[in-house]
């Protein structure tokens, strides 16, 4: 394996941090380093927060798209705050602790999920069905 020169730490800040809303600066970040796709911010006391991340808890469509078409690696959060409820039931069908589980910040799946607006209403509405089982 070689060794490969480390990400300066304030860009991946900067990129990690525009991801919660700043479509067109994550872009020119992208531009400007591509190995910053998935790179992932420590907020403090092991928060990790990927530009990804930041845009599904923060309902960032836009942002999710561009960062998933340059490779960013999909997560059950995304994939609830997308509306893409077959791939959160088949990740819950398989690991069913996942309906726990927490993302940036310690923000739920269902909240997530909830981010995504109209186009999740039917994540939301199996996520709560799933939650009174």
């Amino acid at each position: 394996m070689e060794n490969k020169i480390a990400l300066s730490p304030e860009l991946v800040h900067e990129f990690v941090g525009n991801a919660h809303g700043g479509l067109e600066r994550v872009l020119e970040l992208l531009d400007q380093e591509p190995a910053l796709i998935n790179a992932a911010w420590d907020w403090g006391g092991g928060d990790w927060e990927t530009a990804l991340g930041a845009a599904s808890h923060m309902g960032r469509k836009d942002i999710a798209h561009e960062l998933l078409i340059r490779g960013a690696r999909l997560d059950i959060f995304a994939a609830a705050m997308l509306g893409k409820l077959a791939i959160v039931q088949s990740i819950i069908q398989t690991f069913p602790e996942a309906r726990a589980w927490r993302g940036p910040h310690g923000i739920s799946l269902l909240s997530h999920a909830q981010a995504g607006g109209d186009e999740a209403i039917h994540v939301v509405e199996w996520l709560q069905g799933q939650s009174q089982l």
